[in-house]
């Protein structure tokens, strides 16, 4: 296992946190961003939350990662 494919599944980890829906997935769990948006952000709910409504704000910047990827995976085999 190489430093490649550990940042091909952080990627694909980050993949997963970006399309999760907040008002389908995470506020029938009691994790919409509302909820968080007080004092609860240092426990660890909240940090994960921050982290997964982190992952959705930077979408484009996902879609230029998962480019190069795809392109490299091409260019070497």
């Amino acid at each position: 296992m190489g430093l490649w494919t550990l940042l091909e599944g952080l990627l694909l980890l980050a993949n997963a946190l970006a399309i999760l829906n907040e008002d389908r997935f995470l506020a029938p769990r009691g994790w919409s961003f509302s909820e968080f948006s007080g004092g609860k952000t240092k426990s660890f709910k909240g940090q994960l939350f921050g982290l997964i409504y982190a992952t959705q704000y930077l979408r484009l910047p996902l879609i230029l990662l998962n480019s190069i990827c795809i392109f490299v995976k091409l260019v070497s085999g």
